[in-house]
């Protein structure tokens, strides 16, 4: 499972930098994912579990961070485009 999560980051991280958009994304479903990564790796740290498991968990929370990023970056275009096109139709 951690595995196809890892896989699947870089290509959320592909969408969001192409699409320069919001839309199709759930900032409360990646805030839970990245959640649910801190308390994996609180969790591994905790019980002194550390494996091979643990650098998946690192990895993914980085993928997740950096999504979450180009989701604000996309924010802010989404509403710029949105003042544009206000702009346009008002004047």
């Amino acid at each position: 499972m951690i595995i196809c999560f890892g896989c699947s980051w870089p290509m959320s991280v592909y969408k969001s930098i192409k699409s320069r958009t919001t839309k199709g994304k759930s900032l409360q479903f990646e805030c839970l994912v990245w959640i649910g990564y801190v308390f994996g790796i609180v969790g591994k740290i905790i019980t002194d579990n550390i494996t091979y498991v643990f650098v998946f968990y690192v990895i993914n929370i980085i993928m997740v961070s950096i999504d979450l990023g180009f989701y604000y970056r996309n924010y802010k275009l989404d509403k710029l485009a949105d003042e544009a096109a206000k702009g346009i139709t008002a004047g």
